[in-house]
């Protein structure tokens, strides 16, 4: 547009007076700044177009780190016969998979850790027999939770028992089941009498 205005001022010299000349330079300063004008605006708008898009796409990943996840558990003592009693509490290994969506719990140590921070439900149960006390503890990380127990009797045959409870748990926080010192369980290959499960009940 300057350079026509230029151009055009440059042509009608010698056929304009200098007041025909002051005022055609007058329109092409306007046509100039508005110009310039209609730029800086667009800018503004690309400017804010660009910032929400960054803030389009911050949701995005932000929605995408809160979808919930699967989480969901259960495995069954696969020993055949009694499993204790030890000297000291002992980690039970729940060594039967049921069920591992999401491959928290490990079949190898017996211990599940939470791959996400929230609410958690768990519960375990166990089959005895009755000569022994039976005393199972649910534990997060090295901290006691939640207990089940029964002492031994001369007349009963077989005992069943079990807990359940909540736990808000942060990523990386880890649960398993301990068999108390002196105590013991019963177990049979295949027939899942003696489990652990859990669940992921909400995420955050």
């Amino acid at each position: 547009m300057l350079v026509f205005c230029q151009l055009t001022l440059g042509q009608d010299t010698l056929e304009t007076t200098d007041t025909e000349k002051t005022e055609m330079q007058s329109v092409c300063r306007l046509d100039v700044y508005d110009l310039l004008r209609e730029i800086g605006a667009l800018k503004e708008k690309m400017g804010g177009l660009e910032n929400r898009l960054k803030e389009s796409e911050k949701e995005i990943e932000e929605l995408k780190s809160k979808e919930k996840r699967e989480v969901v558990f259960s495995a069954a003592a696969d020993a055949s016969g009694h499993i204790g009693p030890f000297n000291t509490d002992t980690t039970l290994i729940y060594g039967s998979v049921i069920i591992n969506t999401g491959s928290a719990y490990n079949q190898f140590t017996g211990i599940f850790t939470a791959p996400v921070t929230g609410v958690y439900y768990f519960i375990f149960f166990y089959h005895a027999g009755g000569t022994n006390p039976t005393n199972l503890s649910l534990y997060k990380n090295n901290e006691f939770v939640a207990m089940t127990y029964d002492h031994s009797t001369s007349h009963d045959g077989a005992d069943n028992g079990g807990n359940a409870v909540f736990l808000q748990l942060q990523q990386g926080d880890q649960v398993s089941v301990r068999l108390g010192a002196n105590t013991h369980i019963w177990a049979k290959h295949q027939q899942h009498m003696t489990t652990f499960s859990g669940f992921l009940l909400s995420q955050g």
